[in-house]
Order: C-alpha cells, then sequence, then structure tokens
C-alpha cells in the first residue's frame, strides 16, 4: 500500500486514486440501491462534507468562513436548493464557520447541533444567523435516528454535558453520525478526541472512516480502528494538522487512505455493495 504522503504524486501513474474500489459483498450491489454520493471538500484542516442520495442532502459541517459557498456551489451544480439534514458536529470555527453563508442561500429543512454553547466569533455569527432567520436548531442529547431515500443515519448525541474546561475539551462534544447504505456503512467522526471515541468504542464495523480530529495522533485511536476496521478512511486535514503517526497507523493496518491536503476534494460513491472514489488530485 502507498504510503499517504506519496499517494498524491503517484495517482497519475498508478491510477490508484481514481480506481479504487472497497466491495463489502461478492454478490454485487442490491436490485433496489441508488447511488449515494459523499464529498469531502477540500477546506484546509477544516470539515465540509456533503452527502447526497437520490433526492436527499445531508451536510456535515461547514469548514471556516468562506467555505460555506463551496458547499452552496456544489449543491446548486447538483440542481438542489435544500438540505434535509445540517448537522454542525460541534461549535470550532473550522465546522460552523461557512453555517451562516449555508443557512442564507439554501433552506435547511432540520439544523442539528450539540447541546452546548460556543464562545468564538464564528459561533456568535452562526447564532447571530439562526435568530435573523428565526431557525430553531434541534439541540440533541439523545441519539437521533432519520431515513432519506435508501440511506438510514444515526446522529450519536455526546454522552455527557461537560468534558473539561481546556480549549479543545469541546471536541469531545462531536456528533457522530453513522450512516448506513445497504451493505456499506459510513462513520463520520467530527473532532472526537480521546473520550468521546471511548464513547462510541463499540459502535460496530464501518466500509469507510471520517478520520476523527483532522487526523491529529490519538492515544486511542489505533483501538478504535480495531473496533471499527474501515476497508478505506478519508481525512479532512492539513498537512501540518494531519500527525505522521496517524499515517504510518493506517498504513500498518493497511487501511487505503485519502486526505484532502493531498488529494483535493475527494468523491466516495456507494452503490449499496462498494464504495469508489474519484479525487481531485
Amino acid at each position: 500500500m502507498l504510503k499517504i504522503k506519496k499517494l498524491a504524486a503517484l495517482a497519475a501513474a498508478s491510477l490508484l486514486a481514481a480506481i479504487s474500489m472497497f466491495s463489502c459483498s461478492d454478490d454485487g450491489p442490491p436490485a433496489d440501491a441508488k447511488e449515494m454520493k459523499v464529498t469531502f471538500l477540500e477546506a484546509g484542516k477544516a470539515d465540509a462534507i456533503v452527502i447526497q442520495s437520490e433526492t436527499g442532502t445531508v451536510v456535515i459541517d461547514c469548514g471556516e468562513k468562506g467555505d460555506g459557498k463551496k458547499i452552496v456551489n456544489l449543491l446548486e451544480e447538483s440542481g438542489r436548493t435544500s438540505i434535509d439534514y445540517l448537522i454542525i458536529t460541534h461549535f470550532d470555527q473550522d465546522h460552523v464557520g461557512g453555517a451562516p453563508k449555508v443557512l442564507n442561500n439554501l433552506e435547511v429543512k432540520n439544523l442539528i447541533t450539540p447541546n452546548y454553547e460556543g464562545n468564538n466569533d464564528e459561533y456568535k455569527k452562526f447564532v447571530k444567523t439562526l435568530n435573523e432567520l428565526n431557525v430553531q436548531p434541534q439541540k440533541i442529547t439523545d441519539d437521533l435516528s432519520f431515513s432519506l431515500d435508501d440511506v438510514k443515519y444515526t446522529i450519536y448525541a455526546p454522552e455527557k454535558d461537560f468534558y473539561g474546561d481546556n480549549e479543545s475539551a469541546e471536541n469531545n462534544f462531536s456528533l457522530v453520525t453513522k450512516a448506513v447504505h445497504h451493505k456499506n456503512t459510513l462513520l463520520f467522526t467530527g473532532d472526537a478526541m480521546e473520550e468521546r471515541l471511548d464513547e462510541i468504542m463499540d459502535i460496530g464495523q464501518c466500509t469507510l472512516l471520517k478520520v476523527p480530529y483532522h487526523g491529529r495522533k490519538l492515544d486511542n485511536l489505533g483501538d478504535f480502528l480495531k473496533k471499527v476496521k474501515p476497508k478505506c478512511a478519508v481525512t479532512c486535514t492539513s498537512t501540518s494538522e494531519f500527525s505522521g503517526k496517524t499515517q504510518e497507523l493506517l498504513e500498518a493496518m493497511k487501511i487505503q487512505s485519502y486526505a484532502t491536503c493531498y488529494n483535493g476534494d475527494i468523491t466516495a460513491t456507494s452503490n449499496g455493495a462498494e464504495i469508489s472514489f474519484e479525487t481531485e488530485r
């Protein structure tokens, strides 16, 4: 397996990024399966993820200020003018910063957030936008499930209402989303750190994992990967944030990996039995 740092440079020669496919079944896709597409936008170290099924649209985080326009453009180019569920995993600026742009330009039918208050400037702009648009977020304290088309979603709420006073503690409020598309399971972990990973350690196996906390080093990440057993992983990150230890761990466990800092925008497409990837570079 290629080291992820070499992936972008060698992709043109190997075509690895363009043709990689991960199968969960030898039987092929179910006859009733429709295509599900997930786009991980390149947004520095930020998370900005768009999920599109046949008619349903879910957005997980909106990146920094300025990244909201990328989400709006992507959906408008797809002919979509509304979002069924906008999930803000937590209120760090690199997850909530682009939300005002999205809210001001697209109809958001359901806005899901964790139940705590942020304190940065981007969060305050987010709250100001909600007040101006008279949008009421659903602040979840219990797990929430819903279905769109042939995709079953579960949003896992944090189990505590306090994780400490240090600056990074609120990462553990991250909402975790599981999307089950027939035989494929995709797991989106926000900025979950060690304490939050312990809470979801038994969440079950997945086909695709969005690597938590931008690929930074986490003491129990290896234990978590052994539990969820992803076949492939995507990290939304910058080169300065992506820990070499994390990259080595993914390689050692033979998890085929992509990262926005090396591959640009990454699109994962599920047909219900396999996941194929296209990358910008």
